[in-house]
């Protein structure tokens, strides 16, 4: 496994941007498929994006295609989620998570809170 601590979280009005990033420990970051998850208040986490590890082929939720961008650099362990007009009903906790490929997530950030205002 291997560790994740996320960042870049806020308040922002709608239409704004933020950018997360989610640092990992461990010297075998670029073999990892990273995802970013969210949880909204009341409901269940749902799948966001992900990128695998050194192709970076990526793959979104239907309800950020076009919005949400995500990427990685292997020579500083890191992923980032770019959100760019974001809208109220992004408003959740964004988190972290790292899987071997082929495999499901088994390694998971702390979480960072996103608010979107209307």
């Amino acid at each position: 496994q291997v560790q994740l601590v996320e960042s870049g979280g806020g308040l922002v009005q709608a239409g704004g941007s933020l950018r997360l990033s989610c640092v990992a420990s461990g010297r075998t970051f670029s073999s990892y498929v990273m995802g970013w998850f969210r949880q909204a208040p009341g409901k269940e986490r749902e799948f966001v994006a992900e990128i695998t590890g050194s192709v970076g082929v990526t793959r979104y939720a239907d309800s950020v295609k076009g919005r949400f961008t995500i990427s990685r650099d292997n020579a500083k362990n890191t992923v980032f989620l770019q959100m760019n007009s974001l809208k109220p009903e992004d408003t959740a906790v964004y988190y972290c998570a790292a899987r071997p490929s082929g495999r499901s997530y088994t390694s998971w950030g702390q979480g960072t809170q996103v608010t979107v205002s209307a």
